[in-house]
């Protein structure tokens, strides 16, 4: 467990050190820092994070809630596999919620709106090189968008079931061409919505995330130790 033996940045003393544990080891998690299989050492955390065994406890159970570890009592708690089934459903649900957003927007958007979405896509394009950079990106854009419909709690309950199918995300990316996939994608988005075109916009969010389900059997093919079918 190399990665935990790196001394980070420390934890806000000012906040509650469980749900700062949470999200860090969750973003190792989902960039695939922390692999599919790999134990987790509750010493080793605390040794990292300068705290005590309680909070690490809490933020590893809030991971075993999302599905990203599994805690076997009194043995250990390792990184789960990542659940092409709860990743299917999990897509199934974004893309509904998605296509219903992009609906709203297109009657209510304005061009405050439109402004930030430029913005993040002009960031987006700057970190084509920087696959950490451009992740964190991409989903801002569409949680821009969630926000700008009037339903950012949706955005909340879609990252929280999002794991796996991000995990799968991340081990897509890197292929040659989906990058730059991502961005044409939103730039449609963008632009059947600055149309006010329903039906345009819904085609590019259904297609758009479409991609990364299309390639599950070549991602499986390539990581068979990443991941499990339910």
């Amino acid at each position: 467990m190399a990665q935990l033996r790196v001394r980070t940045e420390p934890l806000n003393r000012h906040l509650r050190a469980a749900p700062q544990l949470f999200e860090r080891l969750r973003e190792r998690i989902i960039a695939l820092d922390l692999l599919p299989g790999m134990p987790l050492s509750r010493v080793e955390l605390m040794d990292e994070f300068g705290t005590s065994v309680t909070p690490i406890r809490d933020a590893l159970q809030r991971l075993a809630d999302e599905g990203l570890v599994e805690i076997f009592p009194q043995h250990a708690t390792v990184v789960s596999r990542i659940d092409l089934a709860h990743a299917a459903q999990t897509q199934f649900l974004r893309r509904s919620i998605e296509l219903e957003v992009v609906t709203t927007l297109v009657r209510v958007a304005d061009e405050e709106t439109f402004g930030q979405l430029h913005t993040i896509l002009t960031q987006h394009r700057a970190a084509l090189n920087d696959l950490a950079a451009f992740k964190r990106l991409d989903m801002r854009f569409h949680q821009a968008m969630y926000e700008a419909a009037g339903v950012p709690d949706l955005w909340a309950l879609v990252r929280s079931r999002s794991g796996h199918i991000d995990r799968l995300r991340a081990l897509h990316l890197p292929i040659a061409g989906k990058a730059k996939a991502i961005l044409r994608d939103h730039g449609r988005i963008l632009e059947a919505l600055e149309a006010r075109n329903a039906a345009a916009a819904q085609r590019a969010v259904h297609e758009h995330l479409s991609g990364t389900l299309t390639q599950v059997a070549a991602i499986a093919k390539r990581h068979p130790d990443y991941v499990r079918e339910s």
